[in-house]
């Protein structure tokens, strides 16, 4: 089985430049932490288990994400980082989906393996459900998979993975 993951690659906006080829050094990013404004973000109680496992992913969590400078947030939880506008939202330590069952499809990036809600027309959800804690990515539905991708190393870094635990 392969799995293939694309790229949205998207030149300069401003006009400015080479005709249309794409900085994705990242350095050339429209923004930056300190200009964005904060985010709120609703959040589970924090549980004995987030407590235990999502420091170290959160400490390794990168300043940029897909070229797009880290954000602050405002939340109940300290385990939430987002990242860009509109922001790629990771928050370790939330409940299982609700349709996370048995026989539900899953996708693996890396050795994480990911359940998909594509429910909310405006933001797709990933979970990392093979981990000590689910983790969950909320992505702009009108945004790729690049993201999530990215961060898959941060957590086969920081939290080791289990088998999948779906409800029945």
């Amino acid at each position: 089985m392969a799995l293939v993951i694309l790229v949205n690659v998207v030149g300069s906006r401003t006009g400015a430049g080479s005709g249309g080829v794409a900085d994705v050094s990242g350095a050339g990013s429209s923004s930056s932490h300190g200009q964005l404004p904060v985010l709120p973000v609703q959040t589970p109680p924090t549980s004995a288990g987030a407590d235990g496992a999502c420091p170290a992913l959160v400490q390794d969590l990168p300043q940029q994400v897909v070229g797009e400078p880290a954000r602050r947030v405002s939340s109940a939880s300290p385990y939430v980082r987002a990242w860009g506008d509109p922001a790629v939202v990771l928050v370790c330590g939330v409940e299982r989906p609700a349709a996370f069952t048995v026989g539900a499809p899953l996708i693996q990036i890396d050795g994480v393996q990911w359940f998909v809600d594509t429910s909310d027309p405006k933001t797709v959800v990933w979970t990392a459900v093979d981990r000590p804690v689910y983790v969950q990515v909320r992505v702009p539905a009108s945004t790729d998979s690049a993201s999530v991708t990215e961060l898959t190393s941060h957590l086969t870094r920081a939290l080791p993975s289990q088998a999948p635990r779906p409800g029945s």
